[in-house]
């Protein structure tokens, strides 16, 4: 229904953001990823997702494309509501998220309240799941991959997770040199390429 808003900041507490927006505030649940770039007063554009259940509509908002995508992956893991999802991305990043859900670490998971290392596992083994699921039914005769365990092909899947196809992980990662930096700044420099 709402793709952004932007506006000026009019409020700001825990989990919460106010965008004004034509005189009309939206009251946005975000991450403390995305409340330390604002500032109340300046402009800001958050990407949303609406939330409609039985007895309340409520909209969540996020600085980057990457967290509103993470935080539609979490949701759709059963057991995780939007509160499990925000608590995640308030205390890892997205980037942080995918490596830990293509590596298996729990820890990243466990580090936010509330998840325990049941879920954690949960997220970690259906996320996979369907990254392989979607991995394989994108198989196409000539198509190259990156052997796995290599730092390319732990970057495909971590990016993967966030949502990219195999087509734009592929053009993203050309160029990037894999065997030099750690997976992490390979995952992050293929991020800022698809963001542009």
């Amino acid at each position: 229904m709402f793709y952004y808003v932007a506006g000026t900041v009019a409020y700001m507490e825990q989990n919460l953001a106010v965008i004004d927006c034509g005189g009309v505030g939206y009251a946005c649940f975000t991450t403390n990823n995305t409340l330390s770039r604002l500032q109340q007063g300046g402009q800001a554009k958050l990407y949303t997702y609406l939330n409609v259940k039985e007895d309340a509509m409520d909209l969540f908002g996020f600085y980057t494309q990457n967290e509103l995508n993470s935080f539609k992956l979490l949701i759709g893991v059963s057991g995780v509501g939007p509160k499990a999802a925000l608590a995640i991305l308030s205390s890892s990043t997205p980037e942080q998220l995918a490596l830990a859900i293509a590596t298996g670490d729990e820890r990243v998971l466990t580090a936010a309240p509330g998840i325990g290392k049941k879920i954690a596992q949960r997220i970690i083994l259906e996320l996979k799941d369907k990254l392989a699921k979607e991995d394989l039914s994108g198989v196409r005769p000539g198509r190259s991959a990156a052997p796995t365990g290599t730092k390319t092909a732990e970057a495909v899947s971590a990016l993967m997770v966030l949502g990219y196809s195999q087509q734009e992980v592929s053009a993203a990662l050309k160029g990037i040199d894999a065997d030099a930096l750690p997976l992490e700044d390979i995952v992050r420099q293929a991020l800022r390429r698809m963001v542009k």
